[in-house]
């Protein structure tokens, strides 16, 4: 489709760019190769490999480095993807509008690690149970890792566990959580009726990432301690450190949620932490720059119910 737009008695027929050229450019960029985006696009590769050539050329630019088969988009190329998403949102909410509000589209959600693993699913299914024509797509990761997907444009939204502050990003408050340290029944901690700041110090402690909502929690409850903990090991997943505090490897720090099943069938042990509370939120984020449409708008209401 060209874009031949008559805004407010100006001529805009002569735009060079096509809705084609941002969608092959936007594949090309994300793919980092003609042939995979033409398999995403449903095109041949020499269509693709054409369309991207002749948006370049039309601008005498060059978006990509070239390296045989393998692209990589330059700076200019990184600061025009930026806008070309930001076109594109605002496209594909435009034709929801024309198309009605009856149908609901590509639903892209991403859920932090233990949003994916322990809530997110449930929501899902919710959701396809009201939305059966819906098409839905989860990614599951890390906090750092939803975020820059949302930046990107690749998730219309994201379920996180830590406050950010950026410009370009709509923070929500969803739910509250709190965190909670455990142990074996066999840990010399486990019989403590509450854990002093020498307990605390005594302990090796398996924590999450340091970039993690987790850790954000974690770090921020144990103000004054910090400079003297032992951290044993810093894992990724929430099911590694349960899996090394059981082997008897130190002590952990997850969110209640995650380890409520083996504290119930007494595999864990819970250890409480006197003054040291370790509540926090999961949030909402989205880009402020794209239009929260209805199938997004849906997603949150399951959430919040």
């Amino acid at each position: 489709m060209n874009l031949n737009i008559d805004f407010m008695g100006k001529e805009w027929g002569s735009m060079k760019y096509t809705i084609r050229h941002l969608q092959v450019f936007l594949a090309v960029a994300k793919e980092q190769s003609i042939s995979r985006a033409a398999v995403a696009l449903s095109l041949s590769q020499s269509a693709t490999s054409a369309a991207l050539q002749e948006f370049e050329s039309r601008y005498d630019i060059q978006l990509f480095d070239r390296a045989g088969k393998r692209l990589r988009l330059n700076s200019f190329g990184e600061s025009i993807r930026v806008k070309a998403e930001t076109v594109m949102a605002h496209l594909l909410g435009f034709e929801e509008e024309l198309m009605g509000q009856d149908e609901f589209g590509h639903l892209r959600v991403g859920a932090s690690f233990t949003i994916g693993n322990y809530l997110a699913v449930k929501h899902l299914a919710t959701y396809m149970q009201e939305h059966p024509e819906a098409k839905v797509e989860m990614e599951v990761g890390s906090t750092p890792e939803v975020v820059a997907k949302v930046l990107n444009f690749h998730l219309d939204i994201g379920l996180i566990e830590a406050e950010l502050h950026h410009d370009d990003l709509q923070l929500q408050p969803w739910r509250e959580d709190k965190m909670v340290a455990f142990c074996r029944p066999d840990h010399p901690l486990a019989g403590k009726s509450q854990l002093s700041n020498k307990d605390i110090l005594s302990a090796g402690w398996i924590l999450r990432e340091s970039d993690s909502g987790h850790r954000q929690t974690f770090d921020r409850s144990m103000q004054g301690l910090l400079p003297d903990l032992h951290i044993v090991l810093e894992l990724t997943h929430n099911e590694a450190i349960k899996n090394a505090v059981k082997a008897g490897l130190g002590v952990g720090c997850l969110s209640e949620i995650a380890v409520a099943d083996e504290i119930q069938q007494g595999l864990l042990v819970p250890l409480v932490i006197k003054g040291r509370p370790m509540n926090r939120r999961f949030y909402f984020v989205t880009h402020k720059k794209a239009a929260v449409n209805r199938a997004a708008q849906s997603w949150m209401d399951i959430c919040k119910g």
